[in-house]
């Protein structure tokens, strides 16, 4: 049986500059959800400022996540075909530009359409992060790699609501968006003034280093996307499954960074500071699971075979982060139901090393296209999560038991996704007949 992971062995003194690259994924990853959590937090104060309704608020964090989904796939291939040094800068100095914008809101529209501005602008920093990994990282090191990066994201965003906090106690929420967005800038320069598409174009990495990277890579072909070949990509069996899969994912995970502030205060009870360290909880606990889980998925791939290292790490994630997200809804006692939801946000996050990485087991060189699909079906989930939540919060009669059933029902539906999820079988490039398993 061939290994999935044989690699060539690098020397023991070859550099480490695909670790640097690596720390500048991470970074971008902490600032994306540094600007995306600052909102939750501060959406007490942002509702009472512009007189916003909780359905209304709902639509605010929606705006987002909709743009954040139409523009992904886009982004993602545009990566794919001029590089992702060029995307992602001005990725990061878009989103920068309108979570200062969000600053200047004065009422429900105009701060509806610089959240939707702002989601358009950021679609495709994920997709073109995944393939920075897949072309700096070798196969054997790429789950570990994604779990890296959603570790810095996860991170950034549970620290988020505790930083938010105390700025609050000395500054407007106008102000907080207008420091979070000089961030984006600094790191945008410093990414395009350093980074390079390719090993073989950057001045740092030695000859062993770039042959210990392209150990189990694909060669790139000139990228050519036409309509025939996107409609074979979206209707790839395997794509499809993890696009249903990460719609579930994003729905729960994204109450996590919306109306958990909300929940742990109104349904619970929870005042500060107890309620900002309870409701940055679950991504703290995302960062440690995102990491585990990345180099659980690489050691057990290489000991039991790849499609067990993706899948049975992807399914056994879904199924414990919807028993805990239900469990949490349902008990009594409101320190045991935050924890169970920080546990459930936790376990949702140990399968991303999984996902991401089986998305660029199968794309070869449409890497950005592949992920951005799966990436943007779920935002779909997480559009829809904010929204639906209000709808069981009528006056004097609010119900935030039902929400959280639903999105632990869901977490369920999407772990026997990856009971059909193959990532031994690539997305085929031609006419060619998928090789059987």
């Amino acid at each position: 049986m061939i290994n999935e992971f044989s690699i060539v062995p690098g020397k023991s003194t070859m550099t480490r500059v695909r670790y640097k690259v690596l720390a500048f994924t991470v970074a971008l990853a902490a600032v994306t959800y540094l600007d995306r959590v600052c909102i939750s937090r501060a959406s007490g104060h942002i509702a009472a400022d512009l007189h916003l309704s909780p359905r209304q608020m709902g639509l605010v964090f929606s705006a987002f996540t909709i743009a954040y989904a139409l523009f992904e796939i886009p982004s993602g291939a545009w990566g794919d075909r001029i590089g992702p040094r060029r995307v992602i800068t001005r990725i990061v100095i878009w989103w920068s530009a309108f979570t200062m914008a969000t600053a200047a809101a004065f009422n429900f529209a105009s701060i509806l359409v610089v959240r939707f501005l702002f989601g358009m602008g950021e679609a495709g920093a994920f997709p073109n992060a995944s393939k920075v990994i897949s072309r700096w990282f070798p196969a054997a090191e790429r789950g570990t790699a994604q779990g890296i990066f959603f570790a810095g994201a996860h991170l950034g965003g549970g620290l988020t609501p505790m930083l938010v906090g105390a700025l609050l106690s000395v500054m407007s929420w106008r102000w907080v968006c207008v420091l979070f967005g000089l961030v984006g800038f600094i790191w945008a320069w410093s990414w395009y003034r350093w980074y390079r598409d390719e090993p073989d174009d950057h001045p740092e990495p030695d000859e062993a280093e770039r042959k210990h990277i392209e150990s189990g890579r694909v060669a790139e072909q000139p990228h050519v996307l036409d309509a025939r070949r996107l409609g074979r990509i979206l209707a790839d069996r395997n794509v499809v499954a993890l696009c249903l899969m990460y719609f579930t994912q994003a729905y729960g995970f994204y109450f996590n960074i919306t109306w958990l502030p909300t929940y742990l205060g109104k349904a619970r009870g929870f005042h500060d500071p107890a309620l900002s360290i309870l409701a940055g909880l679950p991504l703290i606990l995302s960062a440690a699971a995102d990491l585990t889980g990345g180099l659980a998925t690489d050691r057990l791939a290489r000991m039991a075979g790849l499609r067990a290292g993706r899948c049975v790490i992807g399914g056994l994630s879904l199924l414990i982060a919807g028993i805990t997200m239900i469990a949490g809804a349902a008990i009594e006692n409101p320190w045991a139901a935050a924890l169970l939801i920080a546990v459930s946000g936790a376990a949702d996050s140990f399968l991303l090393g999984a996902a991401w990485g089986t998305c660029l087991d199968i794309a070869g060189h449409d890497a950005g296209l592949v992920t951005g699909a799966m990436n943007s079906a779920g935002q779909v989930g997480a559009f829809l999560s904010p929204l639906i939540l209000p709808f069981f919060l009528p006056e004097g009669a609010e119900d935030w038991a039902t929400p959280l059933y639903i999105a632990g029902a869901l977490y369920i539906a999407g772990s026997a996704c990856w009971l059909v999820i193959d990532p031994r079988r690539p997305i085929p490039t031609g006419e060619e007949e998928r090789p059987t398993a």
